[in-house]
C-alpha cells in the first residue's frame, strides 16, 4: 500500500477521508457505552454506581492501550513519511511484544487490587460486591484489549481506517446486542446481572481483535510484523515510551480525576457519584466522535511533518480544529436543551434526575471550548511531541481543575464541581493555544 496520498492529496478532503470512518466508530463506541449504563441502570441504581466506581480502572487500562498505541502510531507514520520503512517495520514489532506485556500485567493488577479500591469509595457492601463481580471478567479482557488497539494503531499509522472502521464497528455491534441478551438472559441464555454486562464488553472486544487480525492476514499492508528480522532495539523502545507514556498519562488523568471528583462528591451524596458517572457515558458520544476526528489527523500530520510538508501541518491543525468545534456546539445545544431527559435514561430517582440535569447544562458550558486543548494534543501527538501534550493535559485534568472544583464546591456545594468543568477547559484552550504556536515553530 502507498501512503504517499497522504502528503499529495488536498488536506480538507484528505481530513474527511481519514476521519470519517473513526468519527462513525466512536459513534458507534459512544452509542455502546450509553447502551451499555442504561441496561446495567436496569438492574438498580447500586450496580449503576458500581459501574461509575470501576469506571477510573477500566479508563486507565484503555489509557494505557490507546497511549503506547499513540507512540506506535505516530513513530510508524515519522518513519513512513522519512522513507524509512524498516524501521517502521522494527516500531510494528517492538509494538506488538511490550503491548502483550502491558496487557498481562494490567489485567493481574486491575483484578488484584479492586476490592480495595472500591471501599475507599463506598461503604455500601452491595455496590462493592457488584464492583468486583464486573471486574474481574471485564479486567480479565486486558490482554485482548491491549493486542486489539495495537492493531488499531497499526492500522491507522498506514492510512487504513475503513478497517479499522470495520473491526471496531463489528465489535461495539456484539457487545450492543449481547448487553441485552447476557444481563436479563434472553432466550436460552442465562440471566448474568452485572457480570453479563462485563462478559458482552469482552466478547465484543475479541470480535474486534479476531478481524484485525484476519483483515492483517488478507490485507496487502506496507508496515509488517517481521519475526525474522527482529532485533531487539532498547532505542527504538524508548522512543515509543518516549511519545507513548505522556499520551497513556494523557488518557489516565481523567481516571486520577474522576477517582478525585468521586471523593469529593460522595460527601454530598451517593447521587452525585451516579450522577458523574452519567456525565462520562454521555459525555463519550460527544468527545469520542472529536477524538475520531484527532485519531484521524494523527498518521497524516506525523506522515506529513516526516516528509518536511510544515504548510500541510498547520493545515491540518486548522481545519481540524474548526470540524472539532462543530460537533461540540452541537452537544452544547443537545445538552442544554435536553438534560434532564438525558439523565432520566440512567435512573428513575426524580431528585437524581433534577440535580443531574442542573449538572449537565452548567458542564456543557464549556463543551465549545475545550475543542482547543483536544485538538492540540492530538496533533502534537501525532507530531511526536507527547511532552507538549501532557502539559496541557495536565492543565486540563490536574494543576485547574481539581484546585477549582475544590474551592468551588466550598462556595456552591456540589455544584462547584460541576462549575470547575467550564472554568478548567477555559483556562486549558488558552494555556493549548500557548503550547502549539511555541512547538509549531520547530516545525516551521
Amino acid at each position: 500500500m502507498n501512503e504517499t496520498f497522504m502528503k499529495e492529496k488536498p488536506v480538507f478532503p484528505l481530513i474527511l477521508s481519514m476521519a470519517l470512518p473513526m468519527i462513525i466508530s466512536m459513534l458507534v463506541n459512544s452509542l455502546y457505552n450509553i447502551v451499555d449504563s442504561f441496561f446495567v441502570a436496569q438492574i438498580s441504581e447500586d450496580a449503576m454506581t458500581a459501574l461509575s466506581l470501576v469506571y477510573p480502572v477500566q479508563n486507565l487500562i484503555n489509557a494505557a492501550a490507546i497511549g503506547f498505541g499513540v507512540g506506535i502510531n505516530a513513530v510508524i507514520a515519522l518513519h513512513l513519511g522519512a522513507g524509512a520503512k524498516k524501521k517502521a517495520d522494527a516500531a510494528a514489532f517492538h509494538g506488538l511484544i511490550l503491548s502483550a506485556v502491558h496487557g498481562v500485567i494490567a489485567m493481574a493488577v486491575s483484578i488484584l487490587i479492586m476490592p480495595s479500591f472500591l471501599r475507599m469509595f463506598t461503604s455500601s457492601e452491595t455496590v462493592i460486591d457488584l464492583g468486583v463481580r464486573y471486574s474481574n471478567i471485564a479486567f480479565s479482557f486486558s490482554l485482548i484489549i491491549m493486542l486489539g488497539l495495537f492493531f488499531e494503531k497499526l492500522f491507522q499509522s498506514v492510512g487504513m481506517m475503513k478497517e479499522t472502521m470495520i473491526s471496531l464497528l463489528s465489535g461495539c455491534i456484539t457487545n450492543i446486542i449481547l448487553d441485552p441478551v447476557l444481563i436479563f438472559g434472553i432466550g436460552f441464555f442465562p440471566e448474568m446481572g452485572i457480570e453479563g454486562a462485563a462478559l458482552a464488553t469482552g466478547i465484543g472486544q475479541v470480535v474486534t481483535l479476531v478481524i484485525y487480525l484476519v483483515l492483517y492476514a488478507v490485507r496487502p499492508m506496507s508496515v509488517r510484523i517481521r519475526k525474522k528480522e527482529f532485533v531487539w532495539d532498547g532505542k527504538m523502545a524508548l522512543r515509543l515510551y518516549a511519545i507513548g507514556i505522556p499520551a497513556t498519562l494523557n488518557l489516565a488523568l481523567s481516571s486520577l480525576l474522576v477517582s478525585c471528583l468521586n471523593a469529593m462528591l460522595a460527601v454530598y451524596s451517593q447521587s452525585y457519584v451516579v450522577i458523574l458517572g452519567i456525565y462520562y457515558k454521555l459525555q463519550t458520544f460527544l468527545y469520542l466522535p472529536a477524538n475520531g476526528i484527532v485519531q484521524g489527523i494523527r498518521p497524516i500530520i506525523g506522515y506529513n511533518y516526516g516528509a518536511g510538508e510544515y504548510k500541510r501541518v498547520k493545515s491540518i491543525y486548522r481545519i481540524t480544529l474548526g470540524l472539532s468545534g462543530l460537533i461540540m456546539a452541537f452537544g452544547t445545544i443537545i445538552c442544554m436543551t435536553a438534560a434532564g431527559p438525558l439523565i432520566g435514561l440512567f435512573t428513575e430517582n426524580p431528585e437524581t434526575v433534577q440535580a443531574g440535569g442542573t449538572a449537565l447544562r452548567i458542564i456543557s458550558a464549556g463543551f465549545i471550548i475545550s475543542s482547543v486543548s483536544v485538538t492540540t494534543s492530538g496533533a502534537l501527538e501525532g507530531l511526536g511531541k507527547g511532552t507538549q501534550s501532557l502539559v496541557i493535559s495536565l492543565c486540563r485534568y490536574v494543576v485547574v481543575i481539581l484546585p477549582a472544583a475544590f474551592f468551588l464546591s466550598r462556595i456552591l456545594g456540589p455544584n462547584g464541581v460541576f462549575h470547575a468543568f467550564w472554568v478548567t477547559e477555559t483556562v486549558t484552550a488558552a494555556a493549548a493555544f500557548l503550547v502549539y504556536r511555541k512547538s509549531v515553530k520547530l516545525t516551521a
